[in-house]
């Protein structure tokens, strides 16, 4: 009885294919999606258990791979067994063969696009400095970049196969693509200039850097813009392009600081006492564990002082440090030049002036009186 059933809907059309036909279709696409996805799951399953046990990163990258397939294309392949199965036309058949391809390219290009994400992650958390931003300028470009040759090869791999001219198609692009970078070059520039940073890598996130007249820490390198925080805690945006066309103080990177000042001391003092004072300047610099004495001389006359010039180098590149040691070389200078005494010198003119002849009577004047005045003072000086 059933067989005569069976028997009986091998005669039956729908569509001018038999149901029979139409059963054994359906009958593929649900085999083939079944075992499809077993058996990827079987492999998932053994690639986790070699991942935790060998923490292997090819394992991990290939795992979550696998894990991106898609289901719906996964039927949609299925699909296209199912429909083999069936006595379509001739012109039926050849398009079938190019819906294959679609899916295929399709869920290729989903494989490679994950495991080109991960990759260049990983590549990335690896190669990074402490300290710094993982989402880097040249991570974001580096991944926006190779998707984005990828699809588009698959997009130009899918209209070839259906039997579009991709020639022209390419072409056409070409020109639109021209007149879209003349459009937004201003963009494009900074785009670029952003990559010029991400591979010279002038500054990173975490760095003091000074441009101009503006300074602060770097906390964000963008496609477009740089984002800087200021001294002041304003946070200051500057586009790519301007900062790669000025000149960038990088702080973060200075091991040593060395530094050059001066100090004056007033005329009074004696030759003896300058000779010493190099070499009081240089014990009290050699006290300091964050420094290192280089030099120590008697510089120049100045107009209204003896100009003494001093140079040292502090062993760490903070700042705070710096200001440290030379609080303490300043104090200790105070000290010991109070012992040895001699004084610093304020900004002072002296002035001698000729005053015009003075009466001839006057017994205690031979025609000429020099006054003496100091400009800080204001007063003549007796």
């Amino acid at each position: 009885m059933n067989w005569e059933f069976i028997a009986s809907l091998t005669g039956v059309e729908v569509f001018g294919i038999s149901v029979a036909n139409w059963f054994l279709a359906v009958i593929a696409v649900l085999v083939t999606f079944l075992v499809v996805r077993a058996g990827i799951g079987f492999i998932v399953k053994n690639l986790r258990r070699r991942t935790e046990k060998t923490g292997s990163n090819v394992s991990r990258i290939s795992l979550e791979v696998l894990s991106s397939t898609s289901n719906a294309l996964l039927f949609l392949g299925s699909f296209l067994v199912g429909v083999g199965v069936l006595d379509l036309p001739e012109r039926w058949s050849s398009r079938v063969s190019s819906l294959w391809f679609v899916v295929v390219a399709l869920q290729i290009g989903l494989w490679l696009n994950r495991a080109i994400a991960l990759a260049l992650l990983s590549y990335f958390r690896k190669h990074r400095q402490p300290d710094v931003y993982s989402s880097s300028a040249l991570a974001t470009l580096s991944l926006v970049g190779s998707k984005v040759f990828l699809w588009a090869v698959i997009v130009l791999a899918m209209l070839s196969n259906l039997g579009v001219n991709i020639t022209a198609f390419v072409a056409s692009l070409g020109v639109g693509g021209i007149a879209i970078a003349l459009a937004v070059q201003n963009v494009l520039g900074d785009v670029l200039a952003s990559l010029s940073i991400a591979v010279d890598k002038p500054f990173e996130v975490g760095d003091f850097i000074v441009v101009g007249s503006l300074a602060g820490t770097v906390e964000h390198v963008g496609l477009k813009t740089t984002r800087i925080r200021s001294l002041g805690g304003e946070q200051i945006v500057m586009a790519n392009a301007e900062m790669i066309g000025s000149t960038i103080q990088n702080y973060k990177r200075l091991q040593e600081r060395r530094i050059v000042f001066e100090f004056r001391l007033n005329y009074g003092c004696t030759a003896e006492q300058v000779k010493q004072v190099p070499a009081r300047v240089e014990e009290i610099i050699r006290k300091q564990k964050m420094a290192r004495f280089d030099r120590s001389h008697f510089l120049s006359f100045g107009e209204s002082s003896l100009n003494f010039e001093t140079v040292y180098i502090v062993l760490d590149p903070s700042y705070n440090v710096y200001m440290d040691v030379q609080q303490a070389i300043n104090i200790e200078m105070m000290e010991a030049f109070a012992e040895m005494g001699v004084e610093f010198a304020f900004p002072s003119r002296t002035v001698y002036v000729a005053s015009l002849p003075m009466p001839q009577d006057d017994p205690e004047n031979e025609g000429y009186k020099n006054l003496r005045y100091s400009s800080s003072r204001g007063a003549p000086l007796q």
